[in-house]
Order: structure tokens, then C-alpha cells, then sequence
């Protein structure tokens, strides 16, 4: 059964932003909230028909408007022009001061109610799918970056070993022929030897 929406206002960065949406841990998530604004004094419901009405109207996507403006809010909003100055933005004033505008007393309209639920479900699941293809698409990333690293690893570990191949080889070459020039030594020691003999001998 769709959930009864609500309409939820705070502002982030350069932008007021506003969602419909069943529940504020739900608007938290749709904003990409890494805390929670409404216990901060951050973020409220909104009971401003200029913001209501625009959000009812595409429950679950996030609507942005110029902080500090009184812009209709809409999907892709420009960036604040003037950002100087001191003092709190109207957006803040907004959120901590007396409402402005109320909603009116018209009965409540059921059926649009439930078609802005459903619309609210059916743009949320259109995000989840969003983000399970770019986690797709981010584990399919990770995981060509792994098969490199494998490889390199690979291709580093086998040359390696070819070298401590080669080294033991060289090794065994120049200790084989450490082991002919001491044998060298030895013989030419005894041949001087015994030709020194035969030459005192010679001399008398």
C-alpha cells in the first residue's frame, strides 16, 4: 500500500531543496544526507504551497533552487548569483522563522494523494536501479582493475624467478670457476716449484 507523501525542505550547499516523499529518513537519503538535518534544526516539512506544489507534482526527485531565493523549484537549477554579503540567507530565515505561507483548509484529495505515493515508489525504485547499475558498474571497474594487478603481479613474480634462475646459474658458473683458477693455483705452485728445484740444481 502507497505511503501518505509529505513535503521536506533544507538547504546544502548552493541550493534550498525540497522532495516528496513518505518519510524524512526517506528525504534524508534522496538528498545524500550524511546526518541527520531535521534533529540539526537543518531541514523541516514544508507547509509552503510554493514549495508543496512543485514537489507533489514529481514525488521522489529532488528539486533545487538558488539558496537564498524565492525561485520556483525545479529539477536543474542555476547556481546563486550573489553570494556575498553576511548575515543569515533567506532560506534560513525561511526554515527558522514563522511560516509564511499555509496550506488551505480544501479537503484533502485522495486520489491524487495516492497517485503522488505511487509516482513517489515508482521514482524511487527508478533510482535504486540507478544506483545498483553504477555499483554494477563500479564493481565491473574494480574488478578490470584487479585482473591488471594480477597480471603485473604475475608477469613481476615470473621474472623474478626467471632472474634467481639465471643469478643461481651465474653463481654456479663463478664458483666453478673459482674452484679451476684455485686448481690453476695449485699446479703452477708445484710446477714452480719443482722447475726452481732443476734450475739451483743447474746453477750448482
Amino acid at each position: 500500500m502507497a505511503r501518505t507523501l509529505k513535503t521536506y525542505q533544507t538547504s546544502l550547499g548552493f541550493f534550498d531543496l525540497a522532495i516528496a516523499a513518505p518519510s524524512m529518513k526517506a528525504a534524508l537519503e534522496a538528498w545524500g544526507a550524511d546526518s541527520n538535518l531535521f534533529h540539526q534544526g537543518a531541514a523541516r516539512e514544508s507547509d509552503d504551497t510554493d514549495v508543496i506544489g512543485p514537489a507533489m507534482a514529481k514525488p521522489g526527485v529532488v528539486l533545487r533552487r538558488p539558496v537564498g531565493t524565492n525561485r520556483p523549484f525545479s529539477e536543474h537549477a542555476e547556481l546563486p548569483t550573489d553570494l556575498g554579503g553576511g548575515g543569515p540567507t533567506k532560506a534560513a530565515s525561511k526554515l527558522k522563522g514563522p511560516k509564511a505561507k499555509k496550506l488551505s483548509s480544501r479537503p484533502v484529495d485522495k486520489a491524487a494523494e495516492r497517485k503522488a505515493a505511487l509516482a513517489f515508489e515508482k521514482e524511487q525504485k527508478r533510482r535504486q536501479l540507478e544506483q545498483a547499475k553504477e555499483e554494477t558498474a563500479r564493481q565491473k571497474d574494480r574488478e578490470r582493475r584487479q585482473q591488471a594487478v594480477d597480471k603485473a603481479q604475475a608477469a613481476l613474480d615470473k621474472a623474478e624467478q626467471e632472474h634467481a634462475k639465471r643469478a643461481a646459474t651465474i653463481q654456479a658458473e663463478v664458483e666453478a670457476l673459482e674452484k679451476r683458477s684455485q686448481a690453476e693455483q695449485a699446479r703452477w705452485d708445484r710446477e714452480r716449484e719443482r722447475l726452481e728445484a732443476t734450475l739451483r740444481r743447474a746453477r750448482g
